[in-house]
């Protein structure tokens, strides 16, 4: 499964023109990606077939929310999905850099019928592999975006491994410094089933710059050959 960020409309379009098979739509890229407007969300739904999964996050400072913020996610979890999108991606941790589980079952409880992807938050923690056995307590995530902790994703390889081994029922998608350099080797190391994209398919390799359909093509189609 291959995933690409998406912060415009014309994004969402390229997105599924280059094969790819499911977009994260966001705003606000130079943050690392916050909660889409109301209409981005219901425009891009409309203009694709591919599955489009909304990021829900109310800032860009920390993964940790009050308890006001967490009543903010769970209105925007509602309204995307009366926008019938396919999922929704969030993170939420505590001041220790945990898990926060209780904040992740009041938004848990928002998100009957959706797809659910708690995202590189997870890459915070000092073990992320303890992280994701206990997302697999909860059986309404079915993904874990994750480059295997900070650093260089190729030296994080082996955790995403662990990862992989120990994720029960998640998928994990591994995205954060992937770029066709280097897919083919996580690809093979880590036989992860699904794979993320942002700034490797843009111009210049920015978060300003446009997605180059001829570039994603080309990794779409490296990805796939290898499946």
């Amino acid at each position: 499964m291959i995933e690409i960020i998406a912060a415009t409309i014309g994004d969402v379009k390229r997105i599924e023109e280059s094969g790819a098979d499911r977009i994260e739509l966001v705003s606000a890229l130079s943050e690392g990606g916050l909660t889409p407007s109301y209409a981005l969300i219901k425009r891009a739904v409309q203009s694709v077939k591919i599955p489009v999964n909304v990021m829900i996050r109310p800032h860009g400072k920390s993964f940790t929310y009050t308890d006001e913020e967490i009543e903010l996610m769970v209105e925007d979890i509602i309204i995307a999905k009366e926008l019938n999108v396919n999922g929704v991606v969030f993170g939420v941790l505590n001041r220790k850099n945990e898990i926060c589980e209780p904040s992740l079952e009041k938004l848990l409880k928002a998100c009957h019928g959706i797809d659910v992807t708690f995202h590189r938050a997870i890459d915070e923690l000092l073990d992320p592999v303890k992280g994701i056995e206990v997302l697999a307590n909860y059986g309404q995530i079915k993904n874990v975006l994750t480059s295997g902790g900070k650093g260089d994703i190729l030296k994080n390889i082996p955790v995403i491994k662990n990862m992989v081994e120990k994720s029960k029922h998640i998928n994990v998608i591994v995205g954060g410094g992937l770029n066709a350099e280097n897919i083919k080797d996580v690809n093979e190391k880590t036989k992860a089933p699904a794979y993320h994209f942002g700034t490797a398919v843009r111009n210049d390799k920015s978060v300003f710059g446009e997605i180059n359909i001829d570039s994603l093509k080309i990794l779409v189609n490296t990805i796939s050959s290898q499946r």
